[in-house]
């Protein structure tokens, strides 16, 4: 008899404590859910930058807005502090300087060109820009992203021979 005693306090001493941890794991699951809803909704918030931002606020526009490890950056074009146009006439030096502005932004959110997944280039003269592409492999040094090139009528001003834009993704 106090053997099957034995085994029945046993029995429900073991019950107990499956029936305990089990408990624990499904709150530490519900607060784990709680704090992965309270991370995706703080990440959706739009973060914006503004690289000029009298140029921009007289355009309209924002240079970059960062969405969760999304980040989109407008076309960078070869242009001052008073958005006034640069190295007229010189695409290569455009496309250093738009590189330049790009590396500014990239660096507020923390990020290199690593992050880039995506480049499209617009030109006013695709010819020129292909002679002076291999510039993009001191940009990339671990690899192109995806992108498009696309040889346009013009551009924001006569002057802009190249504008480039990037959507980023940060690793977290």
């Amino acid at each position: 008899m106090k053997t099957i005693t034995n085994r029945l306090t046993f029995l429900a001493t073991l019950c107990i404590l499956i029936f305990g941890l089990y408990s624990c794991e499904q709150k530490q699951k519900e607060e784990t859910k709680e704090v992965e809803k309270e991370v995706i909704v703080e990440s959706d918030k739009p973060e914006y930058f503004l690289l000029r931002p009298e140029v921009e606020k007289a355009y309209g526009y924002s240079h970059a807005v960062k969405i969760g490890n999304s980040i989109k950056i407008s076309g960078a074009v070869s242009m001052d502090d008073e958005g006034n146009p640069t190295a007229v006439g010189d695409i290569e030096q455009q496309m250093k300087n738009c590189y330049a502005d790009l590396e500014k932004i990239l660096k507020h959110f923390g990020c290199t060109f690593d992050d880039v997944i995506k480049e499209d280039i617009f030109t006013t003269d695709m010819a020129q820009m292909l002679e002076k592409s291999a510039y993009r492999t001191e940009i990339y040094k671990n690899g192109f992203p995806t992108g498009t090139w696309l040889e346009v009528k013009g551009l924001a001003l006569p002057e802009f021979m190249v504008e480039i834009e990037l959507e980023v993704h940060k690793s977290e």
